[in-house]
Order: C-alpha cells, then structure tokens, then sequence
C-alpha cells in the first residue's frame, strides 16, 4: 500500500532550481519488478483487487509491495511465493541485493531496511495423466 506523502530528492547542483518529486506508487513499481525478476520467485502476493485486475489483463507491478517512511528512511515489507526446491534464505538475499540496488539506480534513494515475507512455496506442476493412462488400454479379445 502506498504511502501518502511524495518523497522529494536533493538537487544535486547547485545552479539548477526546482525540486524532484517521486510518488510512492513508482517506488512501489520498480521495486515489485526487480523482486519478481529474481530467480526462484514465483510471483507477488497481492489482493483481491490487484488479482482481479490480472484476470483483466491489468498488471499489478507494486503487488506485495508495502512501503513504510520513517525518520531513519524508508523501509519495504515484500510478501512473495517463492518456487519449491529453492534456497529460501539465498532467494531472499538475492532479493534483497537486487531491489536495494535498483532503487538506488533508478532514484538515488537508499532503502534503510528490505524485509522478505515468504508466504508460500508453490510446487512445480506435474503433467495431468490422460484418460487412457488412469484407464489402461482395453483390447477386445
């Protein structure tokens, strides 16, 4: 969920006026794009809401993003399914590495915390069996 305040960044030179101005939501969509680009994700949790909005066609790149400012910085909560047979803790550290450098890149914001919220392992999908095979081939004799 987004926050309600804009995060406002430092102009770094010093002959140009003006401010720069990023609102949450964006924050929110970089970060739920460098997440679920890690190897071993399987998907975001997100709500009912953003759920619907997929069936739609909509995507919802900020799912299973929460953003939380604070006096020290600003700190992210990600909820995620990762796949079955990864290393939880390696996933979660990728995770980790990779959205904290992406904000950086892309914003020049230094997140003060990345907590990672596995909330479920999806197992990989087995192919249906036919009919035939739960039935065997029955020959007339």
């Amino acid at each position: 969920m987004a926050v309600d305040t804009n995060l406002v960044l430092e102009n770094g030179q010093e002959n140009l006026e003006g401010e720069i101005i990023i609102a949450p939501e964006v924050i929110e969509v970089i970060i739920g794009i460098a997440a679920s680009k890690v190897e071993g994700v399987y998907a975001m949790r997100g709500n009912l809401a953003s759920n619907v909005g997929e069936l739609f066609g909509k995507s919802a790149h900020g799912k299973g993003v929460y953003l939380d400012v604070e006096e020290d910085g600003l700190k992210v909560n990600l909820y995620c399914y990762l796949d079955y047979g990864v290393s939880v803790p390696k996933v979660a550290l990728d995770m980790q590495d990779k959205v904290k450098e992406q904000v950086l890149f892309m914003t020049d914001i230094e997140l003060v915390e990345v907590n990672v919220h596995v909330v479920g392992i999806v197992p990989e999908k087995i192919a249906s069996p036919s009919l035939e095979d739960l039935l065997g081939t029955e020959e007339d004799e």
